[in-house]
């Protein structure tokens, strides 16, 4: 495993329940500050097989990033049930809730 994919995963997985986290503050606390598009794929190609939080992690605007229904549908359901509330937009006050990490 590259050490940058290390970081992120131990950087999501830091994220406390309650909190969010965005793409881009990720990569630059896994040293890459232009890596969202990488934690993207990190995201979505490790996150079973590392039992990773990844309903906590959300664009820079704050917004849920998926766009099919179900997966749109448990991001929200999944913060709701950890006291983070998701706009009718699907977006995240990130001022609220931001996770500072690291």
């Amino acid at each position: 495993m590259q050490p940058f994919t290390k970081r992120v995963i131990d950087i999501i997985r830091s994220i406390p329940e309650g909190y969010v986290m965005t793409y881009g503050q990720i990569a630059e606390q896994a040293g890459s500050r232009r890596g969202a598009r990488q934690v993207v794929r990190i995201l979505h190609s490790m996150s079973e097989a590392h039992k990773l939080p990844w309903h906590r992690v959300v664009n820079a605007k704050g917004e849920i990033a998926i766009k099919d229904g179900e997966g749109r549908f448990m991001q929200t359901l999944y913060l709701n049930g950890e006291g983070v509330e998701v706009d009718r937009d699907g977006r995240v006050d990130l001022a609220a809730y931001r996770y500072g990490g690291g």
